[in-house]
């Protein structure tokens, strides 16, 4: 799978900044935080598409964490006053063209969802709450292009369920599905980082990270657990005004963070054990093989008082101890001589 032409594996990480509403609305912060995504390294850098009278209800209550931050709106006067235009949504997209990021959105309704596709974006980001919004799901998975798949506040079962869509549709070829807890901001007792490994044995797709924590090194906790893909909210000032500052990471943290998932990415390597090019010339040397004790004559037995197990990895292996233990010497061998197979000649019979 690929995104933007970087594939998605396991020898890398593929790194979204989360702008989501932190533009507040304005599309001169949007663009800002454009920026910072670049000079932070991020791969991506995420908005929201909605259109807020279709994404609530006029009596829609904010969740706790909303309310403490913006306090006195309802949570649609709140929406309508961060939503995106649509022709807001192009400027970004030509601007993130224009300075080497790739525009990535998460629609939260089909026209949304439908409106991104004609734009031909990347990819479709959807979020954990819209898991099981399955007439959402079907719309972008019919769409033959990469999705990214939030899976917080989700059962086991209900992310089976929603990839099954994808699977369905013939398009799982092209989706990740993100482990995610979503609250804002997340504790890191409930991270719970172990249930990506049960996501990665349930589905045949890659597995990634979205972090709501205010850590920097959750993320590269996250790719040494196995993720592929990290999204992490991006905020310029976690002190401004919007229900999502404060579980977002401010340009030169979120940087530090990058780099630290980087790290982790080649750190953990492939998923195999095998001896390593530099670890070659080390093992000759630390590595150790059987010696002649003592001067050993030819016709002479080996026993454990002439047989010697040395540095360096020269002769025979320390396995063959016991084998060559009982057998005769085919050659003369001087102290210190490694004993290879050409030296050792058949077992003594009784």
């Amino acid at each position: 799978m690929r995104i933007d032409g970087t594939p998605i594996s396991d020898r890398s990480v593929y790194f979204i900044a989360e702008a989501g509403v932190n533009h507040n609305g304005d599309l001169q912060t949007a663009r800002r935080l454009i920026d910072a995504a670049v000079e932070s390294g991020a791969d991506a850098v995420k908005f929201q598409s909605y259109v807020a009278e279709e994404l609530v209800a006029s009596d829609a209550p904010k969740a706790e964490y909303q309310d403490e931050a913006v306090e006195e709106k309802s949570q649609l006067e709140m929406l309508r006053e961060y939503e995106l235009s649509r022709d807001e949504q192009r400027d970004l997209m030509s601007y993130c063209d224009e300075v080497g990021i790739t525009f990535l959105s998460t629609p939260f309704d089909r026209e949304s969802a439908a409106f991104l596709d004609e734009c031909d974006v990347d990819a479709i980001k959807i979020g954990s709450g819209e898991l099981n919004n399955y007439p959402l799901l079907e719309t972008v998975a019919a769409m033959d292009r990469p999705a990214i798949v939030s899976t917080g506040m989700a059962t086991m079962s209900e992310v089976v369920d929603a990839y099954e869509i994808f699977a369905e549709a013939g398009t799982d070829d092209q989706l990740v599905m993100l482990h995610c807890t979503s609250s804002y901001p997340a504790s890191i007792e409930h991270v719970n980082l172990r249930s990506m490994r049960a996501m990665d044995d349930a589905l045949p797709i890659p597995i990634g990270y979205s972090d709501h924590t205010q850590a920097v090194e959750t993320p590269a906790l996250a790719v040494a657990a196995g993720a592929t893909v990290i999204e992490k909210h991006l905020t310029l000032d976690r002190s401004m005004e919007g229900p999502d500052h404060q579980a977002s990471m401010e340009p030169d943290d979120l940087s530090e963070s990058i780099s630290l998932a980087r790290t982790a990415a080649v750190a953990r390597g492939r998923p195999d054990k095998r001896v390593t090019p530099p670890e070659e010339e080390i093992k000759f040397v630390a590595r150790k093989g059987l010696y002649a004790r003592e001067p050993v004559e030819a016709g002479q037995t080996f026993t454990r008082e002439n047989v010697a197990i040395k540095r360096p990895a020269r002769g025979l292996p320390p396995t063959e101890y016991e084998t060559v233990l009982g057998s005769r010497a085919a050659t003369t061998l001087e102290r210190d001589d490694p004993i290879t197979e050409f030296a050792v000649d058949s077992p003594e019979s009784e």
